[in-house]
């Protein structure tokens, strides 16, 4: 089973702006994005609790983290910290003493998100979903440094999206 919880600080809405709330939205994204890789099972009702914190903060604190953590003093869009190495899932998960396992947090800048929002013309919900989703895939240690990895990633989160029946986070260019 996966429990998010959203943590949700100025200067980030009270609410998303449709039906529901920060952390349906989150729970919502997480879910479909794990469900999309081997461990979709962590989804079901047979696994141990998988928890995963969502923090939406300000720029200057995602700043700081960024500083801080990855030596680059500017904010980013999302910001993941994994707590499990990923060769070690399988491992964890199973031997789960408490039946509860930390996946990790993963933070989101309001004002490069609300920018990257409006350059693509989505709506702040909807990219701040494809972020989580982003981020979840880090928390299991997806990442896209090399062109191979950066294509899996990708194909993994446009078939998230779709299944949210939301945009395609990486439209191909015509020009």
């Amino acid at each position: 089973m996966l429990d998010v919880a959203a943590l949700v600080e100025s200067p980030w809405p009270d609410t998303p702006g449709q039906d529901g709330d920060w952390e349906v939205l989150a729970h919502t994204a997480a879910v479909s994005a794990i469900s999309r890789t081997p461990f979709a099972g962590w989804t079901g009702g047979d696994a141990p609790v998988i928890e995963l914190a969502v923090r939406l903060t300000s720029d200057e604190e995602v700043q700081a983290l960024n500083r801080q953590y990855r030596h680059k003093d500017k904010p980013t869009n999302v910001l993941s910290f994994p707590m499990i190495q990923p060769d070690l899932l399988d491992t964890v998960t199973v031997n789960a003493g408490d039946g509860e396992v930390i996946l990790g947090d993963i933070v989101l800048a309001y004002g490069v998100c609300t920018r990257e929002a409006a350059e693509r013309g989505v709506a702040v919900r909807d990219h701040a979903a494809h972020l989580i989703v982003h981020g979840c895939l880090h928390l299991l240690g997806y990442d896209h440094m090399g062109e191979a990895e950066a294509g899996a990633m990708e194909a993994i989160e446009r078939d998230v999206m779709a299944a949210l029946g939301l945009h395609d986070p990486y439209p191909i260019s015509e020009d």
